[in-house]
């Protein structure tokens, strides 16, 4: 393998990704985490259950079979369910609960792959390392459109974004590239 970082690397970018995500939203009233453009756009509320519940199927499909912190979150955030069969968003706390109950296992379930604690270990630190790319340049595409809707509708300061060896632009979105 050549430039491509480790999993202790690319879960502090992970971590990095989920700290900036949360400046976009945690100073917002559960009224603008639940404001929609219109009958067929998603809150903010919404991408971020669905940052969560893409990390948490990554996981689950990909490494181990991972049992969901909320599966009625699961189904409402999964890009598969049609915008008007999701149903009304959970308040912050729940949503906040959940992201972080899906951080955590992704992090259990990795740190275990890292430290050779699965069959395949090689084979599953390839997929680990590929899927956390993933995960994370997920983050930062649906914290564009967070942002967005922050500073253009909501009318709040975009906090600076963060700053890594790893992250460039790529047609307005942060992106991780596995080398610097």
């Amino acid at each position: 393998m050549t430039d491509t970082p480790g999993l202790p690397e690319l879960l502090a970018e992970y971590d990095r990704a989920r700290v900036y995500t949360n400046t976009l939203w945690q100073d917002l009233t559960a009224e603008e985490i639940r404001w929609r453009p219109d009958d067929t756009a998603s809150a903010i509320g919404w991408h971020l259950g669905h940052q969560a519940a893409v990390a948490h199927f990554m996981v689950r499909n990909l490494t181990a079979a991972e049992t969901s912190p909320d599966p009625e979150l699961d189904q409402m955030m999964d890009s598969a369910t049609p915008t008007q069969g999701r149903g009304d968003l959970p308040d912050p706390d729940r949503l906040a609960a959940y992201r972080d109950a899906v951080a955590e296992r992704l992090h259990y379930r990795l740190e275990a792959i890292d430290a050779g604690q699965v069959g395949a270990p090689g084979q599953l630190r390839v997929v680990a390392q590929n899927l956390l790319v993933a995960v994370i340049n997920h983050e930062y595409q649906h914290d564009r459109w967070i942002g967005e809707v922050r500073q253009q509708q909501l009318d709040h300061a975009l906090p600076a974004l963060p700053r890594s060896e790893r992250l460039t632009v790529i047609d307005g979105y942060l992106v991780l590239t596995p080398a610097p």
